[in-house]
């Protein structure tokens, strides 16, 4: 269980929502937390690629030559 406290403007707008969709203000929370959650997987798998001491970078040249352009 987690409480969250949400300025009145957030607050708004969730109850609005929930009212003309006819879904409980959690569904829209879960929903965000769990777009959120795959952004900051992707974010933190780039970084952990980007400070790898064995990754294999190449050119912009080289990649506009690999893909033909």
């Amino acid at each position: 269980m987690l409480t969250v406290r949400l300025d009145a403007e957030m607050e708004g707008f969730l109850k609005d929502l929930s009212e003309q969709t006819q879904r409980p203000k959690s569904f829209f929370v879960k929903k965000a937390l769990e777009n959120y959650k795959e952004d900051m997987q992707d974010w933190l798998e780039a970084q952990t690629r980007n400070n790898a001491q064995n990754r294999n970078l190449i050119s912009l040249a080289e990649l506009e030559k690999a893909l033909g352009h």
